[in-house]
């Protein structure tokens, strides 16, 4: 933490309920339950709750775990003002996608054409 004297801020004044939110629809979208992921990380449940609805700040090592885990790009959090290269929604779409089988990205392919003529 800083004292002011470095130029840094205060790190306790981060709003951090946009990344726990975040960290919340990354893990619903790889359908794993608090129960679930509380299990796994072996933190419990409701400090799992407080990180993504009500912003508590987790502690280095679990924040580090839960973004890689669930690949979440911070960038556009810490730096909004910033282009991130590549969104966490991007990032987990490329993720999705890596797991296709040709026949199945030709589908995907043909559903964003879709979408994109739809939003001429």
């Amino acid at each position: 933490m800083s004292d002011g004297k470095n130029g840094f801020s205060d790190f306790t004044e981060f709003d951090f309920k946009p990344i726990g939110m975040a960290i919340k629809k990354a893990r619903e979208s790889q359908g794993i339950t608090r129960e679930q992921l509380s299990e796994k990380i072996d933190y419990a449940p409701r400090h799992i709750q407080a990180i993504e609805n009500e912003g508590q700040i987790p502690s280095l090592q679990l924040f580090i775990q839960l973004v890689t885990m669930f690949d979440i790009s911070v960038d556009q959090y810490i730096f909004p003002n910033k282009k991130a290269e590549k969104s966490t929604a991007r990032r987990q779409l490329d993720a999705l996608l890596d797991t296709l089988s040709e026949k199945e990205l030709l589908v995907v392919e043909a559903t964003v054409i879709g979408l994109c003529k739809a939003k001429e």
